[in-house]
């Protein structure tokens, strides 16, 4: 695993309330899971109440990565700190990742850890590549985009719960590109539901929500292949019983070079804070 904790973790930290929307329901579901797993501390969140753990690969849920976790109130915190290997528990609802039990089991410096091959670190590696389909039926890969800013975001045309939301927010931000920016920015919407998201389905959703297809691509494809993106970029989701599809809600914005510049986690980001984010990247 990489030493350090990536600065953009630093600066994008979410509080207990951000994370109570991460993973949503869209149209109705429930239930919990619980997952053994293990990992390295990167940062002790005292004031959230939340580790930012670098972790291997959680089967059925998501890539080796770094995520941030709310902690039980049964455990203490101020015996944690950056560095240390542990293994925990992490049990998993429609509303939070938690952290309920942990052991310390060692020191990063002592184990000699790697990152094992999972999506490197936001801010400090590339972004899994991917080549769907797009709305016009055309191939796109992410490598086709390269030297553009690209912000990746994962929805379903039948989703009535955040990913109209998470739509029309970067709306709003593709409207607000200057003249500048507009001709180095590209979105990316992939599908979470491919066996119904055909490119027909996808034209009209973004027809329906105003955006512009110009520069923004709609992207679906076979299930299995769409699931290995998801899984790269850690969007954990599940479909229930009844067809309902439940979410974590993520984007990611990859610089030009093709690397993950920031990650912004459920509902709290808004365009003008993301608008900026772009103007800085080159």
């Amino acid at each position: 695993m990489s030493p350090t904790m990536p600065e953009a973790w630093r600066r994008r930290r979410a509080p207990a309330a951000l994370l109570a929307g991460l993973l949503l329901a869209c149209g109705g579901g429930g239930g919990s899971s619980t997952h053994e797993v293990r990992g390295v501390i990167r940062d002790v969140q005292h004031e959230y109440r939340q580790l930012i753990v670098e972790h291997e690969a959680i089967p059925n849920l998501m890539a080796a990565m770094t995520m941030n976790f709310d902690v039980a109130d049964a455990i203490d915190l101020g015996a944690l700190e950056a560095g240390q290997v542990i293994e925990f528990t992490l049990e998993v609802t429609p509303r939070s990742y938690t952290i309920t039990r942990i052991e310390v089991v060692g020191r990063e410096a002592a184990e000699g850890a790697s990152s094992g091959g999972g999506l490197d670190a936001p801010g400090t590696g590339r972004a899994p590549d991917f080549a769907l389909t797009d709305q016009d039926g055309r191939d796109l890969a992410l490598a086709d985009l390269r030297g553009k800013c690209v912000l990746i975001d994962f929805v379903f045309t039948t989703c009535d719960g955040p990913c109209p939301i998470v739509t029309a927010r970067h709306v709003r931000l593709q409207r607000a590109l200057d003249t500048e920016l507009r001709p180095r920015t590209h979105f990316v919407s992939i599908s979470l539901d491919p066996e119904r998201d055909t490119p027909d389905a996808l034209r009209a959703y973004a027809s329906a929500r105003g955006a512009d297809l110009s520069n923004w691509s709609f992207l679906t494809g076979p299930p299995e292949q769409v699931a290995a993106v998801v899984e790269r970029y850690g969007v954990g989701s599940k479909r229930e019983p009844g067809g309902e599809i439940e979410h974590i809600v993520a984007a990611f914005l990859v610089d030009p070079q093709g690397r993950i510049a920031e990650r912004y986690l459920g509902l709290d980001h808004d365009p003008e804070s993301m608008l900026r984010d772009l103007r800085r990247l080159r």
